[in-house]
């Protein structure tokens, strides 16, 4: 199971659009998904639509034993193919940012739990998860730090604004804290760019800024400002299933996304039964 955590400094990026467009993409490669929401706003499980639970990623983040998991974890409406580690308001009482490292460790717990179960949700022999998204709270919290220390890989999400390259010094500074102590397999998957208007030049100029900075960090393809997407999380459907040109375009985006996520050298091991050698290989009806 390849763990990508989903990261951002500040509120209001599309971290959680780019945390769905993920799964999204990865049930259309046929992988078996898992999303932890770990933000309270809960903006991920709601657009997933997963039918009520008895217990919710605060619960786990306490107690990480399987019979605790399995009551926060749930169908997504989206497909059997997806469950969701639900998220609820209280998990911001675990997201004090102070230096203590008790419980840090138990998403890690869990979602090795979840491994080692080798069924999801409806426990009826499914397939094992292939990917895991951690959806994590704009901040870098204890939250944030736990999806860290559990991740194989870490994306940060930014906008094209003046703000970007300040809040990826620090998301690099914190990726790298926790590969050099806690987590040493964690890998950076880089910076993508979301909502990114092509006709705007004060977008072309952000970017070349976070570029000029981070060089190859920074991902060569950005997800587009499109209507589309707000439409298709409106009506709780992954991207690739909103017929539109613009939802047709962001698919093809996200699934290049991924497949460079999965394919990174590090985690070659992580990669999907039969995935092709060239990212724009893979194919796509949406």
């Amino acid at each position: 199971m390849h763990t990508v955590a989903v990261l951002s400094l500040k509120g209001g990026v599309g971290k959680t659009t780019v945390a769905l467009g993920l799964a999204s993409a990865a049930l259309r490669r046929g992988a078996r998904t898992l999303v932890a929401d770990l933000d309270p706003q809960g903006n991920a499980t709601a657009t997933l639509n997963p039918p009520m639970t008895t217990s919710s990623l605060t619960a786990v983040l306490d107690t990480p034993r399987e019979a605790v998991v399995a009551d926060a974890l749930a169908p997504s409406g989206w497909s059997p193919e997806l469950d969701v580690l639900v998220s609820s308001e209280d998990l911001e009482l675990l997201n004090e940012p102070g230096p203590d490292s008790r419980r840090l460790d138990n998403l890690a717990r869990a979602l090795e739990a979840l491994r080692a179960r080798g069924h999801g949700a409806r426990g009826q022999g499914d397939r094992p998860y292939e990917v895991a998204i951690l959806d994590c709270p704009p901040s870098l919290g204890r939250l944030t730090r736990s999806a860290l220390l559990a991740a194989d890989t870490a994306l940060l999400v930014t906008e094209p604004t003046m703000y970007a390259v300040s809040g990826a010094e620090r998301a690099f500074e914190a990726i790298e804290t926790v590969r050099q102590g806690p987590n040493p397999r964690l890998q950076s998957a880089g910076v993508l760019v979301n909502r990114m208007r092509p006709r705007s030049y004060e977008h072309h100029y952000r970017v070349e800024e976070l570029r000029q900075t981070f060089g190859r960090a920074v991902m060569p393809t950005a997800i587009p400002d499109r209507l589309a997407i707000q439409q298709a999380q409106g009506a709780c459907l992954p991207i690739h299933e909103w017929k539109s040109p613009g939802a047709h375009e962001i698919g093809l985006t996200f699934n290049m996304v991924l497949a460079k996520i999965l394919r990174s050298s590090r985690a070659g091991r992580h990669r999907l039964p039969g995935e092709p050698d060239d990212p724009s290989a893979q194919p796509d009806s949406a």
